[in-house]
């Protein structure tokens, strides 16, 4: 997982560094998630799956990756054979966003994963590495801590835009030092607004997936509370 992450990192610091090659205007577009460019990805996925017996034009990740960054798209296995060329706001046209494949094995859909989270994520790490240990503060679930921030150097805690609600969300780490998106606000609203029959136990993360053109990128499994209903970490 920790290579993973490394790769991540590097895609990232490519987005950033590039940032300067492009204009303000074309800059904003490469930021904004558009549905009719992801329903263009979606055909050509579905055109390409066709003509090859099944295979999906993904890149080969490791096994253990995490199942929201497990299948990123392979423009150059679609491209320009099944579209002109990659969507602006894809990182492979210098945008913000890392195309991705979810339910591959019943129903391949195309969504977004932000890489603008990993910035906030390296950061914290890089803090982390120089302190020599991660500062935790609070157990929060089992193998799920917060961190104190001022002994990382940061006045205010640092927190990611929920490309869900556009609400901030924090950020928590692992007892193997993994940092991770903290989503319960947005699996809390979701709850709020679905009357959904959940099971204690049941990784719900899958009902932000379902309406949304995003997946939940670094993150956690997360269940119901039996009692509360309220989300929870999953406890493996």
């Amino acid at each position: 997982m920790k290579r993973n992450m490394l790769g991540f990192f590097l895609v990232i610091t490519v987005v950033l560094l590039s940032g300067c090659m492009y204009p303000k205007e074309e800059l904003a577009q490469n930021q904004i998630p558009y549905k009719d460019q992801i329903q263009a990805v979606q055909t050509a996925v579905d055109d390409f799956r066709k003509d090859n017996g099944g295979i999906l034009p993904i890149k080969t990740k490791e096994a253990d990756t995490p199942i929201y960054q497990k299948y990123p798209i392979e423009f150059k296995k679609i491209a320009p054979k099944y579209m002109a060329e990659p969507p602006g706001n894809a990182f492979e046209s210098g945008g913000v966003f890392q195309y991705v494949l979810v339910d591959v094995e019943t129903n391949p859909t195309v969504k977004l994963l932000d890489l603008r989270m990993t910035e906030t994520i390296r950061d914290i790490k890089l803090r982390i590495k120089s302190n020599g240990f991660p500062p935790y503060k609070k157990q929060i679930s089992k193998n799920v801590f917060s961190l104190d921030y001022k002994q990382l150097g940061y006045k205010e805690p640092p927190y990611v835009i929920s490309p869900f609600t556009n609400q901030n969300l924090s950020l928590v780490i692992t007892g193997d030092a993994e940092v991770y998106v903290d989503y319960r606000p947005d699996l809390y609203q979701a709850l709020k607004k679905k009357d959904l029959v959940l099971k204690p136990g049941e990784d719900i993360r899958s009902i932000l997936v379902k309406d949304s053109m995003f997946v939940p990128a670094y993150s956690l499994p997360y269940t119901v509370d039996s009692k509360r209903k309220e989300p929870v970490f999953l406890e493996e």
